[in-house]
């Protein structure tokens, strides 16, 4: 569990999720069509087999408070999980927002999907004006600490997965495209296939067989196949007992 260090009732003096804006309609850089199914396949596949349904929370473009002497200050993540914290905001109700001072446990990953807009910004290649906020790989490098910090760049198909050390990320070097991580049994990686009809490479979650993790909608077919083929079995073993002249008990 990725806990953090804030007073022990938040409450009682910071904003709560219900106090801040959980959106901008003039914020730049709003997801296009891949970032929605990227994010969704993401989603679809994270099941941590160390945590239980319950402990894990993860979000597609969803607002991340992280400063508690600037309330307002926030970042976006195409996608982010949290691990050890309740699924549900305050175990009842789905979140708008997620406020780490009311929460109390940091994003434990997070995945960036490029776009030229703010393709500097991911890879920590600008400076900080003083006037604003601080920059995301700031916010995710030395504020929240986030263990691991994923950037996919689906224009060259180019993995690139960042590791705090130190207190610094350290960009690791992987032999192939994907990475274990122990501390949840889970792996991420690049696969090449067909998602919501578009056939590509693809971030996706694989276990700790190297199998990659079934969407709902695939765990749906393969089920339905599977009752086809038992179907069919049960009908070639009636019409086997039928020509030897036993009428099965159906």
């Amino acid at each position: 569990m990725y806990q953090t260090d804030y007073p022990l009732s938040p409450k009682d003096t910071l904003p709560t999720m219900y106090d801040l804006p959980s959106e901008d309609p003039e914020e730049p850089g709003l997801p296009d069509t891949f970032h929605l199914f990227q994010a969704e396949l993401l989603n679809n596949t994270f099941r941590p087999t160390l945590y239980s349904e319950n402990e894990v929370f993860s979000a597609i473009d969803l607002n991340l408070y992280y400063d508690v002497e600037h309330t307002n200050w926030y970042k976006r993540p195409d996608w982010f999980a949290s691990v050890g914290v309740s699924r549900l905001y305050e175990n009842k109700e789905l979140r708008w927002s997620y406020v780490v001072w009311q929460e109390r446990v940091n994003p434990f990953i997070v995945v960036e999907l490029l776009s030229p807009g703010t393709e500097k910004e991911d890879l920590g290649q600008t400076l900080r004006d003083l006037t604003k906020p601080p920059t995301k790989w700031e916010v995710y490098e030395r504020i929240l600490r986030v263990p691991y910090y994923v950037v996919f760049d689906r224009y060259k198909d180019v993995l690139k997965i960042f590791q705090l050390n130190g207190g610094h990320y350290q960009l690791l070097n992987l032999s192939e495209p994907r990475l274990f991580l122990q501390e949840i049994g889970l792996g991420i990686g690049i696969w090449e296939g067909i998602y919501k009809g578009v056939q590509r490479l693809w971030l996706r979650w694989y276990d700790a067989q190297n199998n990659w993790l079934p969407t709902p909608e695939e765990m749906a077919e393969m089920e339905k196949k599977r009752a086809n083929k038992e179907q069919q079995r049960v009908e070639k073993l009636i019409a086997q007992l039928r020509s030897l002249g036993v009428e099965p008990d159906l």
